[in-house]
């Protein structure tokens, strides 16, 4: 094959895909001068509810302030522990730390989630919860965690920003903690044009407290009546989520081919270790929103995909939350994530792909470890 183009994700395609339709709504939503807290808003927000199973949906102004106001109705504060894996963007434990909570974070397992075994071994006497982080489209075993939560009467805060749509055992990835959380940004499985997010809850004492944080503590009589914030999905967004929305369920099962096919390909390469694919566990439903692999000669990979025209990334820059030394992280050793993270690279993986892209870049992987 010729060399070709296959960048890591193709961010025009997030508006050309619906082209006429997201132009529809949003002129809409701006002929109406309907831009926040309105009709748009709230019937994305139940179409949410009905797609997870939540009680509470509320969007918000992005993942991370999804997170905070999460953190902080469900009573997390100074003095406060929350374990967290290291595998995960900084906003994770950022959230933590600006709720006035320390983040104390942790192994990751060989399928890259939150290590149930490490949770045990850092619980103290402060710690008041465990936020497990439902990365690259697929959930933890939220059994096991909740096992261990209920032992030790912790709190469960879930970081989903990854994985609408992911389900455990048949339940829906954000619907297993007291609260929550997703993200819209553009590169999600389901993103809007620009940032955007939702918490999300089945109590209603919390349901409650979420609709006052993320609106000056205005309750529906415009009243203040609590400390808020500003942090609401303003109602364009909404609009052309909803949109995207009606064609989420394509867009995952195409990935769940795209990750197929992947697998099919290269599977019999010794040098990588997969992602579990599609058909692979009963128990889990990936949504892929990364396809995350781990490579032996990573680096050397990486530039060589890049000079045959692949996009690849490595998650999170590099680091994971312990290797923040800046951040106060100190004389933390986490030796199985430390050594992924020598290994880790992502390939492409969105609905631009054709099957062609996807063989294209598995030819180019195949050649490379032909030799080694």
């Amino acid at each position: 094959m010729k060399i070709r183009s296959v960048p890591f994700f193709n961010y025009p395609w997030v508006y050309e895909q619906h082209e006429e339709e997201i132009k529809s709504v949003m002129q809409d939503v701006l002929k109406r001068g309907a831009f926040i807290l309105q009709k748009d808003l709230e019937e994305f927000e139940n179409s949410i509810s009905k797609f997870i199973d939540a009680k509470y949906v509320l969007g918000v102004a992005d993942g991370t302030n999804a997170l905070n106001l999460g953190l902080i109705s469900a009573g997390i504060g100074r003095g406060d522990e929350v374990i967290l894996p290291s595998h995960t963007y900084i906003a994770s434990a950022a959230s933590i730390h600006y709720v006035g909570a320390t983040p104390v974070p942790v192994e990751c397992g060989e399928d890259h989630m939150l290590d149930v075994d490490s949770i045990k071994k850092a619980i103290t006497k402060h710690t008041k919860a465990i936020m497990p982080v439902q990365l690259n489209g697929r959930t933890c075993n939220m059994h096991k965690i909740q096992a261990i939560a209920d032992e030790a009467d912790l709190l469960i805060i879930e970081d989903a920003a990854q994985a609408l749509g992911s389900k455990f055992k048949g339940k829906s990835a954000g619907t297993f903690g007291v609260v929550g959380t997703f993200s819209f940004y553009p590169a999600k499985v389901l993103g809007c044009f620009g940032d955007g997010g939702a918490v999300v809850t089945n109590d209603n004492t919390i349901g409650d407290k979420l609709a006052l944080l993320r609106d000056h503590g205005r309750n529906a009589k415009g009243d203040v009546v609590a400390w808020g914030t500003n942090s609401r999905l303003d109602n364009l967004q909404a609009a052309v989520l909803s949109v995207k929305l009606k064609y989420y369920i394509h867009d995952i099962n195409r990935r769940r081919e795209l990750a197929a096919l992947y697998d099919s390909y290269l599977k019999e390469i010794r040098q990588l270790r997969l992602p579990p694919p599609p058909s692979n566990d009963c128990e889990h439903f990936d949504v892929y929103q990364n396809y995350e692999l781990v490579a032996d000669q990573r680096d050397e990979l990486k530039s060589y995909l890049a000079e045959h025209g692949v996009g690849t990334l490595i998650q999170f820059g590099g680091k994971a939350i312990h290797q923040h030394t800046e951040l106060g992280f100190r004389d933390i050793r986490l030796p199985v994530t430390e050594r992924m993270y020598e290994r880790f690279l992502m390939l492409p993986m969105n609905t631009s792909l054709t099957n062609s892209d996807v063989e294209y870049v598995c030819e180019k992987l195949c050649n490379f470890y032909k030799n080694k």
